[in-house]
Order: C-alpha cells, then sequence, then structure tokens
C-alpha cells in the first residue's frame, strides 16, 4: 500500500481510513494477470486513447469520459482492470472501503461518500468503488430506512460535481439493483463474463508460465474448469501446482481434480 503524502490525508470513519491508496507500481503487479475479452479490451484501449488526447478533444468542445461502471459475475476481471487502469495511467488508485463509509447513524453515509469526493479530487488519481450496489442501490425499495435513499441522492451530486483530471470506476455483481439515475452519469459500460474455452486455456498458459505439465492434462484442465471464473480457475490452478511440487511431478489431471474437488468452485450458473 502506498505510502504517500495522499494517502496519510485519507479521510476516517468509524476510527479507520475509509480508502487504501495504491501506487502505479503496485497496481501493476495486482493486474499482472488480467485478460480482458476483445469487446472489453477495445473499450479500455479506447479510453485511454482519449485520456492522451485530452487538448485536442477539449478543442472540439467533446467532453473527456472518466466514468467508467463494471458489471458481471464475480470473478471476472472487474478489480484487476481498475488496477490495470491505473498502472497504465500512471496514477494511484484509490480503493474505497464501503464498510467505513456505511454508517447506521442519520447522515453519515452521506457525509462520508462526499468526503471521499473530496478527498479523490485534491490529486488525480483513479477512485474506485467495489460492490458499488451498496451505496447506489435503486431508491424505488421499501426499505424501512431510508438513509441510503439519502446516500444515493448525495452520490449523484458528487458524481455530477466530479472533475475531470481523475478517474471513478465502479464495480457490481448487481447490476440490477442499481438506482436508474446512477447509471446515467456513467459515459463508459462495461460488462464481464464467464471465461469461455479459448480465455480458459490463454489464462492458463498465463498461470502455468514454464510449469511442467502433461498435456493431456492442459486439454482435460480446460474442459474441466468450465463454469468458473477467473478467480477460481487461479485458486485451482495454484493449489493443483502445490500438489505437483509436493510428489515432485508435473502437473498432472489428477493434481486439477484433486485441486477441484478441495476448492469446491461454484459453477451452478454453468
Amino acid at each position: 500500500m502506498s505510502k504517500s503524502n495522499a494517502s496519510q490525508r485519507i479521510p476516517r470513519a468509524k476510527g479507520i481510513d475509509m480508502a487504501a491508496v495504491y501506487s502505479p507500481k503496485e497496481c501493476g503487479r495486482k493486474a499482472r494477470h488480467l485478460i480482458l475479452p476483445e469487446f472489453n479490451q477495445r473499450i479500455v484501449d479506447e479510453f485511454i486513447a482519449i485520456l492522451g488526447m485530452r487538448e485536442e478533444f477539449e478543442e472540439h468542445h467533446v467532453p473527456i469520459p472518466n466514468r467508467v461502471v463494471m458489471y458481471g459475475p464475480p470473478g471476472t476481471g472487474k478489480t484487476l482492470t481498475a488496477f490495470y487502469m491505473a498502472n497504465i495511467l500512471e496514477l494511484p488508485l484509490v480503493l474505497v472501503r464501503l464498510d467505513a463509509i456505511i454508517h447506521s447513524h442519520l447522515g453519515e453515509t452521506g457525509s462520508n461518500i462526499r468526503k471521499i469526493f473530496d478527498y479523490a479530487n485534491t490529486f488525480p488519481c483513479v477512485l474506485f468503488l467495489d460492490e458499488f450496489d451498496a451505496i447506489a442501490r435503486t431508491r424505488d425499495s421499501n426499505d424501512e430506512v431510508k438513509e441510503m435513499a439519502r446516500a444515493v441522492n448525495t452520490l449523484l451530486q458528487c458524481l455530477d460535481d466530479f472533475g475531470d483530471k481523475s478517474i471513478i470506476m465502479a464495480a457490481t455483481n448487481l447490476e440490477k439493483d442499481l438506482d436508474p439515475a446512477i447509471w446515467r452519469r456513467f459515459d463508459t459500460k462495461m460488462t464481464y463474463s464467464l471465461p469461455d474455452y479459448n480465455r480458459r486455456q490463454h489464462y492458463m498458459e498465463v498461470l502455468l508460465g514454464d510449469f511442467q505439465c502433461d498435456e493431456a492434462a492442459w486439454t482435460e484442465a480446460c474442459d474441466q474448469l468450465e463454469g468458473c471464473s477467473f478467480a477460481e480457475i487461479e485458486q485451482i490452478v495454484l493449489k493443483a501446482k502445490r500438489k505437483a511440487i509436493i510428489e515432485r511431478q508435473p502437473l498432472q489431471g489428477k493434481h486439477i481434480q484433486d485441486a477441484c474437488d478441495e476448492y469446491k468452485p461454484d459453477v451452478a450458473t454453468t
């Protein structure tokens, strides 16, 4: 975690910092295994290209996009995309701690949201809100306590006032729960899905590197891990590699099978 002067000024709530700050170098290490589908890679590449042509876009009075919302199943690369963007743009990433922001006292949640946005506006950065639905949930709900509805109103105001020197990225697994007005505040939308066979194969190549692996085990694993997220594949492959190392053998199908049996990936959606 960055020890920069910026991180020392992070607003606090409940006795803890409301965010963690990561340097671009730290972000690069975290995002080193990211594999984006072609469609999302095009969006990211264009987004970064536009930011590098700021003066030309300003000359033509075309707004610079700086608000990205990402949605899809857990473990499919949303968080890593935020780290990747911060690394490529050479900006610190401000990862918001929602457990610190959300407060039971009337008005405190909205106040905390405003404080973290004010902080992110003091220096160029990537402000990242994971599990975004926790503070952006639709105001049409029948919740007895209307505190979160007031918090959404504050969030909308903060999004409207957010400058163009920083980037805001938000991620959710529950996109249908977001307030409709929240969607209209984001100029870039990215959807994520579970990896298909080719992306599973590519990801295993990245994870295995030069680790010895039986060819039959490779093909078997790509089929066996159907329905798994990138995060689940990583944990299973790492567990299988540990088993192979213990036995001083190349990675084999039995290692993948045993790792799956132990990890028990949630593939109910397939």
